[in-house]
């Protein structure tokens, strides 16, 4: 007789919602999906850093949420068409993060000590979610709220970083309450070297605060409600003395879950979000002796409502997911400009309502004892009303320009078919093609920004983007080790782009402007092997094309490369369990060449950087950890101005912590 110790583990297959909205075996998939654990977004300095273990997955820029000014947060996978908006829908126990107005992701707004993991879907994924899924979905997930547990994070390092996070879950009689709260500082460090610094020169600072309550209650032994409420407030500072940022955020929302044999069977949810954001540009002379203020976007507020809901029917072998969701978002940019005199001399207001309906149909079955097929159908309608851009003469009130924009919607199809097939015990195959669409943001139909000599206008006339892609898979088992190969092909229509209009020694001026055909194709690859039970080693890497395939507006812009995709990215990762109570980790993240502008000008070399941490458990209740991070302390470029001032990523860095588990 086996004892249990002597018995052979039962590998469980792992399930993913971000593809279907139901759990789906991951081996059934016919797209690529990463899987980080929650303790890998716990431990990481933000979750996007923890989340770029995937080479597929980047913000527009080098440098993480970090440092990266909030505009600049937008994801991007496989280098589809990357901006400031995200062309990825990232979840958050199956509800938007992304920004209502700008579309970007707010990292910091996230719980990570409550997470209990992450999905990261490779390729279009409007078929199930709709608007702004064109390169896939990245689902966060929160911990079941169940036995009464807490956590406290406390943190240190360079730069004057401080950083105090807790989780606290309380059991009640039908159900639990849980608290997140957290505060977190840092004095900064200046992404501009020595030799190029002037008087006007600050480190990039950060100052954020996030809480919390999340509870749930069981109103029948099979339905479960969850409210959640969260609040947010940040203050950026961005490198000068002058420009700096602030950021307000609150969510609210209420879901619902049927089960049925402890599978879920139905799901509904409503939730609102409010955000306001304000940011001041400035002009800084070529020897960054002086600034003058540029423009004061001193408020812009949105407000975001909406609704979803879906039913799982289970068949034999089978599973149908049909369901409806709705956003509602209305926003506007409020800000200053020309600065003249010592004032301001112009006020704009600009800005309008997006909304989108859509009802969608996905379905994956058995064919056979080695064949799934996966397919899925969308119809989103999606409207713009009340576009809006209204200029004022401060002094005087007068208005200047009273623009009423035309209302506009449409409806976009997104469909998806995909198989996968065990040719045999260890060769797994799939393919998958699919549409996919996104809407522009408010922000880039009606807000401008500067960034240094750069000033980028918004563009009221912006079409839809979609896309049509194709994926390929092969995985294959040897041994102690897995092998994952895979090669995409992407073609994206009317993708926005920052393109140059103008550009001379008293600045450059881009404005977003539709493309009409952009081409993205590349090859993935990940091994992950376990050459000895405590040692784990994991490689990835992206090779990507991503190219201007047709542009009869900007004819110029033929065959160069989309501008912040790299020529490639790898990833390596190794975790050792040196001792029952010491783990060592490290990690190192390569990237290739990039274009900071459209017309490939302006080059951002080669990067790589390095990070160790060791973890050590103190006791049953406490730990720690320290983290040495861009060991190497290799500069890493995050921005080529068209004068030719470079900044970079931060240089190599100490933090560490204590961890109090009860």
């Amino acid at each position: 007789m086996l004892h249990a110790s002597d018995e052979p583990p039962t590998l469980l297959p792992t399930y993913v919602v971000s593809v279907a909205r139901s759990p789906q075996a991951i081996e059934t998939l016919p797209i690529e999906v990463r899987i980080i654990g929650g303790d890998a977004l716990a431990a990481a300095p933000t979750i996007d850093t923890a989340l770029r273990d995937d080479p597929g997955f980047s913000l527009f820029r080098r440098n993480s949420s970090f440092s990266a000014n909030p505009t600049a947060q937008g994801v991007s996978i496989r280098g589809v068409g990357p901006s400031g908006a995200s062309r990825t829908a990232v979840l958050l126990d199956g509800l938007p993060l992304n920004d209502p107005f700008g579309g970007w992701i707010t990292w910091g707004a996230v719980p990570a000590l409550s997470l209990e993991g992450a999905e990261i879907a490779h390729g279009g994924g409007s078929g199930t979610w709709g608007n702004a899924a064109l390169g896939g979905t990245v689902a966060l997930a929160s911990a079941p709220l169940a036995t009464t547990a807490g956590t406290l994070d406390v943190q240190a390092g360079s730069d004057g970083l401080w950083r105090a996070d807790l989780a606290h879950t309380q059991a009640l009689a039908s159900g639990a309450v849980r608290l997140d709260a957290r505060a977190e500082g840092l004095s900064g460090f200046h992404p501009v070297p020595p030799e190029d610094r002037g008087d006007v020169d600050r480190p990039l600072d950060h100052r954020h605060r996030l809480a919390q309550v999340a509870w749930s209650h069981r109103l029948a032994t099979d339905t479960e409600a969850r409210l959640t409420a969260r609040l947010f407030e940040e203050d950026r500072g961005n490198g000068t003395e002058l420009q700096e940022n602030h950021t307000e955020l609150g969510h609210l929302a209420l879901a619902l879950e049927g089960r049925e044999a402890a599978q879920p069977l139905w799901q509904a949810a409503a939730w609102m979000q409010r955000s306001d954001y304000s940011s001041f540009f400035t002009a800084v002379s070529a020897d960054r002796m002086q600034e003058t203020p540029a423009n004061d976007q001193f408020s812009v507020p949105a407000t975001a409502a909406g609704a979803q809901a879906s039913r799982i029917f289970r068949h034999t072998g089978a599973t149908t997911v049909a369901g409806a969701d709705l956003r509602w978002v209305e926003g506007e940019t409020r800000e200053d400009y020309f600065y003249r005199d010592g004032a301001f001399t112009q006020r704009r207001q600009a800005g309008g309502v997006q909304h989108t309906l859509g009802a969608f149909l996905h379905h994956d079955r058995a064919l056979g004892e080695r064949w799934h097929l996966t397919g899925a159908l969308r119809i989103d309608h999606w409207a713009g009303r009340d576009g809006h851009t209204q200029e004022t003469t401060l002094a005087t009130g007068a208005i200047t320009r009273d623009d009423i924009h035309p209302d506009r919607d449409g409806v976009e199809f997104s469909p998806r078919l995909g198989v996968s097939a065990m040719l045999a015990r260890d060769t797994r195959v799939r393919a998958a093609a699919y549409r996919a669409f996104r809407q522009p943001t408010l922000n880039e139909y009606f807000r401008p920004f500067r960034v240094g000599s750069t000033s980028t206008l918004a563009n009221a006339d912006l079409d839809p983007e979609t896309l049509d892609g194709v994926d390929l898979g092969l995985e294959q088992a040897l041994g102690a080790a897995r092998l994952s190969l895979g090669a995409f092909w992407n073609r994206l229509e009317d993708g926005v782009g920052n393109i140059t209009l103008t550009s001379g020694p008293a600045g450059t001026t881009r404005q977003r402007q539709n493309i009409e055909e952009i081409r993205v194709r590349g090859l993935e690859v990940a091994l992950r092997w376990s050459p000895l039970e405590a040692l784990t080693l994991r490689a990835a890497g992206l090779a990507v094309d991503a190219e201007v395939a047709a542009a009869r507006a900007q004819p110029g812009l033929v065959g160069k490369r989309l501008a912040q995709v790299p020529d490639y990215v790898v990833t390596f990762a190794a975790d050792w369990q040196a001792t029952t109570d010491t783990r060592v980790g490290a990690s190192l993240r390569a990237c290739g060449r990039q274009f900071e502008d459209d017309e490939n000008r302006l080059v951002l070399a080669a990067a790589a950087t390095v990070d160790v941490r060791i973890d050590h458990r103190i006791s049953p209740g406490a730990a720690g950890f320290l983290e040495l991070q861009n060991i190497l302390d290799r500069p890493a470029q995050t921005s080529r101005s068209p004068a030719g001032l470079v900044t970079y990523d931060q240089p190599r860095a100490l933090r560490g912590g204590v961890r109090f588990i009860w």
